[in-house]
């Protein structure tokens, strides 16, 4: 510790630069926790997946419909206990931004099939026996301010009403739902499939995907093909995937997130390096006399070195702790955009090391030459 003094004054020596490159440094590891955090979350969903369900969607995509009757066939396989539906709505509140995931669904088979949503069993009484009713999870309510009994309009994105033509849809909020596991799935609500079976324009008595709970997870790759067999060579050919695969898949609809992630991160550490690098060059450039005076003093050549080094590790480790802290404390405000997100540990612990390569880099060839300075020459200006 007792070198700190000297190492902090020498980072300081040019306040302005050290700023400047402060904050570059701040930045894009804010960038790197915002980007990380968010794969994370992507991830996080692709990893909850229960391993217990398969999802049967038509071969050719998902959004094309599969007919109602299926549901018979599908129990009938060996190795099925549940089988529950569910029909993409694309719904939205008031405006396109405020996207929310309702689903249309029979509530009792659904909440078989997926047990994780706890609801009390007034509010599943009460949507049973509410054919206009909705189920909303707590997230969706509290961000909405929706509660039992408003009257809450959504605007789908795809099915229009019979009756008017319309695409808007009225619900009367009967109840709340928690999901164990995920509290981003509760930005999202269920409501009655016969109501809206009946009520919608076009595709009457089909479904969007099958939601299918197995006997024992062991068997769902037998399962599986048994199922997509059943319909082999017919008009609705199924395909049918666990449900980590299915979300995997659904995810690449949007790109490789991964990808994406990992290529913008390369780029800023990459203009990163060299701006860093300058500024550790130029810094030691500048203090050659007062290095050569150190070594005079009795410092050695390792001592030097490792002064430099040192302030290079501080200015990169101080500036990663920074931009990730801020990461961490911006997730919350954006709560509505990217869901419940928190920077992951592995995230920290990846940033930190970044940080310490990043130092390495560029504080280790001023350091060397710092290390191999000739005192004479250094004193005289050669």
């Amino acid at each position: 510790m007792k070198y700190f003094p000297l190492i902090w004054a020498a980072l300081w020596r040019k306040k302005t630069r050290t700023i400047f490159t402060l904050l570059s440094i701040i930045i894009a590891f804010l960038l790197f926790g915002m980007l990380q955090g968010v794969n994370a979350a992507f991830k996080q969903g692709v990893d909850n997946a229960n391993v217990n369900r398969l999802v049967v969607t038509s071969r050719i995509s998902l959004t094309e419909a599969l007919p109602i009757a299926q549901m018979q066939q599908i129990e009938s396989v060996a190795g099925v206990a549940t089988v529950a539906h569910a029909t993409w709505f694309g719904a939205y509140y008031q405006d396109p931004k405020n996207f929310i995931f309702a689903v249309p669904v029979d509530i009792d088979r659904y909440l078989k099939a997926v047990p994780e949503i706890q609801a009390a069993p007034e509010a599943i009484d009460a949507l049973r026996h509410t054919r206009d009713g909705i189920l909303v999870g707590l997230v969706a309510a509290k961000k909405y301010g929706w509660k039992i009994g408003d009257r809450v309009p959504l605007h789908s994105t795809i099915w229009t009403r019979k009756a008017d033509g319309q695409s808007d849809w009225n619900f009367e909020v009967v109840g709340y739902y928690d999901f164990n596991g995920d509290k981003n799935q509760t930005d999202a609500a269920l409501f009655n499939f016969d109501y809206f079976d009946e009520a919608r324009a076009f595709r009457r008595g089909t479904v969007g995907w099958w939601v299918v709970s197995l006997k024992d997870p062991n068997q769902s790759a037998e399962v599986a093909g048994a199922i997509d067999k059943l319909f082999l060579n017919s008009a609705d050919e199924t395909k049918t995937q666990s449900e980590k695969e299915f979300a995997q898949s659904f995810l690449k609809q949007f790109g490789d997130i991964n990808f994406i992630v990992k290529a913008i991160l390369f780029a800023v550490f990459f203009t990163l390096l060299f701006l860093t690098g300058n500024t550790m060059m130029q810094s030691v450039r500048e203090r050659i006399p007062e290095l050569a005076v150190l070594k005079t003093l009795g410092y050695s050549d390792l001592g030097v070195l490792t002064l430099v080094l040192v302030e290079s590790v501080l200015l990169c480790l101080l500036a990663a702790a920074l931009g990730l802290g801020a990461a961490e404390l911006l997730f919350p405000l954006l709560k509505s955009v990217v869901g419940e997100v928190r920077l992951p540990g592995s995230v920290l612990v990846a940033g930190t090391v970044v940080a310490l390569i990043l130092a390495v880099a560029t504080g280790l060839p001023p350091a060397w030459r710092a290390k191999r300075l000739n005192i004479v020459d250094a004193l005289a200006g050669r």
